[in-house]
């Protein structure tokens, strides 16, 4: 990971009491962030260590994966003084990932005011659409000492 990118991860969870900073889904799952940009937003998830019963990868981590990125590209355009909050996650499951690595690409659909929606597309190792997902966000103002 750059240090750019690094730099920005560790702003973004600043003030977070480090009690939660650890116990970060994002980081049970193995998803890491990849680029992080108001445009768009990009991650990885392993399959392995993520699957359903039938040896394919679950599709809550896909989920997951998903609200993740989209959440913080939500994030990163609402500002340091706003905080989003996901209220509706749809995910359309195309085919199967049964190794290798999983790629998420988050981008704003629409950044308003009060909400903002990102559609993100998850693709397996040849670049194969495996996921498309789409979550809104309310944007509130950060509770006073939450930052």
């Amino acid at each position: 990971m750059s240090e750019n990118l690094s730099e920005a991860i560790r702003e973004q969870l600043a003030g977070i009491d480090p009690r939660v900073a650890e116990q970060q889904l994002n980081d049970k799952l193995g998803i890491e962030f990849v680029e992080l940009t108001a445009e768009r937003v990009v991650g990885t998830m392993p399959v392995e260590g993520n699957l359903q019963p039938y040896g394919l990868l679950h599709g809550g981590a896909n989920a997951v994966l998903a609200e993740a990125l989209g959440s913080t590209v939500a994030a990163l355009n609402a500002g340091a003084d706003k905080a989003t909050l996901g209220f509706e996650l749809s995910c359309t499951h195309h085919r199967a990932a049964r190794e290798g690595l999983v790629t998420g690409v988050a981008t704003p659909l629409h950044v308003g005011r009060g909400t903002i929606t990102a559609e993100i597309v998850l693709t397996d190792d040849q670049g194969r659409r495996t996921c498309t997902a789409r979550l809104s966000c309310l944007v509130r103002d950060a509770a006073p000492g939450s930052r």
